[in-house]
């Protein structure tokens, strides 16, 4: 887990010289490793317009997030088959030099290495249009993350609706064989019952006496889960309705299924089409089909092939699992590639609200000095807090009361108050049960109103953001 703090004090020499003693403060207790966070100068405009900027960043900011953990899901579905590599594809693109901007950067590097991307977010424009472009482009990125998800998440449903579910709902077609049946016969038929597991043995004894020409050990189970086994018996046509009533009485459950070849082939195609397109569209491995095999991934089946020990059992499965290739499909690539997108954006609007706070707090002409504090342990951020506060006490004369020393400035009876702080957390993403592309929050409007603020209350806690 990775922590930081923006914070942002005045520019002058009484306050440069604060932020020196915070520097050896933090440096000589262990509490913080700190860097300058370059923020360049922007066109500020009237304090109307900053005003709504405050408001609408604040509700962008926190869009940003929530696009950025739905992606990150995203990458933990996709991925699987390689869960264990999904912090190796949330990265971030350029940052540190221009020359190096090809490369993919860790995202606590990103941030502490941040510039300004002068290029697709130009300073000159007005705050209002660089606030305009990176509102777009989010809304863009969770325009298209929906429509990539809901197709993928259709996929998955199907080839779930096929290869999950128990025997009473599952596809049959990769566990029967011809051989289970007594086909073009005009008088015999076989069924199929679903037996629970603890009536094994009273099924074997009464299937016979369930009603009349039930032909006399006949009976085979082809398939079983959990719960229950699947099992064959042969009996005369006419006699159907009758053995399904007794069957039920006993708890047996006969499902309906009829044996046509043509059928359970386009069916067993369209499967390994649905497996294929998830292979090869959406995800790095997965399980690769034989030619003319009906061979499926993992399900809750386990088939008992009786009778012939010679003969494969129609629903065991060849797992053939494909080394990991280098080939990406293109939803995990897209998925890549605007995740580093949609973070770089986050933490320039992380910048834009520094820039803007401290503009309405420390007011005109703009001169402040932006810091990214990097606390070492969780412990130590209580700590950490008290420091600031007593460093940048003078900055607010009515909370001095209720701020203790810590020691480190020298007119203890003077106010105190921490600087503008912002706050941002980067956390290992943890898978979460959600679907992919769940709902979040849409895209923040822009203010219909500009309301003037009569004053900008301190600042008591920092905005805790994780990703």
């Amino acid at each position: 887990m990775s922590e930081f703090w923006l914070i942002s004090a005045p520019s002058d020499k009484e306050n440069l010289q604060a932020l020196e003693r915070m520097n050896t403060v933090t440096s000589k207790s262990n509490l913080s490793y700190n860097t300058k966070f370059s923020i360049p100068d922007f066109k500020v405009g009237t304090l109307d317009s900053l005003v709504g900027l405050s408001d609408e960043l604040g509700k962008l900011d926190t869009f940003a997030e929530s696009l950025i953990k739905r992606m990150a899901q995203s990458v933990v579905e996709v991925m699987e088959d390689s869960k264990g590599k999904v912090p190796e594809n949330l990265l971030a693109n350029g940052g540190l030099k221009e020359k190096l901007k090809c490369l993919k950067i860790d995202l606590t590097s990103f941030v502490t290495h941040f510039e300004w991307d002068m290029a697709k977010y130009p300073a000159k424009q007005p705050l209002v249009s660089v606030v305009d472009t990176l509102a777009k482009q989010l809304a863009q990125i969770e325009t298209d993350l929906k429509s990539r998800t809901a197709a993928y998440n259709t996929l998955k449903t199907n080839l779930e609706n096929g290869f999950r579910g128990n025997l009473f709902t599952r596809t049959l077609s990769d566990i029967v064989s011809k051989e289970d049946f007594v086909l073009d016969s005009e008088y015999l038929v076989t069924l199929l019952v679903i037996v629970p597991k603890p009536s094994y043995a009273q099924w074997q004894k009464t299937y016979e006496s369930l009603s009349d020409m039930v032909v006399p050990r006949s009976t085979k189970l082809i398939a079983e889960d959990n719960e229950g086994g699947l099992f064959t018996v042969t009996l005369f046509r006419k006699v159907i309705d009758d053995f399904k009533t007794k069957a039920k009485e006993n708890k047996f459950t006969v499902r309906e299924f009829y044996y046509d070849e043509k059928e359970i082939k386009r069916e067993r195609e369209e499967l390994s089409r649905l497996l294929s397109d998830k292979k090869q569209q959406y995800q790095t491995s997965c399980v690769a089909l034989k030619k003319g095999s009906s061979t499926f991934p993992d399900h809750k089946v386990q088939v008992t092939p009786l009778g012939n020990p010679d003969r494969p059992a129609a629903g065991q499965t060849d797992r053939e699992r494909e080394s990991e290739g280098e080939g990406e499909g293109p939803l995990l690539r897209w998925l890549k590639v605007n995740f580093s997108e949609a973070f770089i954006a986050w933490i320039h609007i992380k910048a834009l609200r520094v820039f803007v706070e401290s503009v309405l707090r420390y007011g005109l002409p703009v001169n402040f000095q932006a810091v990214l504090l990097q606390p070492h342990k969780k412990s130590s951020t209580k700590r950490l807090r008290e420091v600031l506060n007593s460093v940048f006490r003078h900055l607010d004369q009515v909370a001095a009361a209720s701020v203790l020393d810590v020691g480190v400035c020298g007119h203890p009876g003077t106010a105190a108050r921490q600087p503008r702080l912002l706050s941002l957390r980067l956390f290992p993403h943890r898978p979460q049960p959600a679907r992919l592309g769940a709902a979040g929050p849409t895209r923040p409007s822009r203010p219909c109103r500009l309301r003037r603020r009569r004053s900008f209350p301190r600042l008591r806690n920092p905005t805790e953001l994780r990703v």
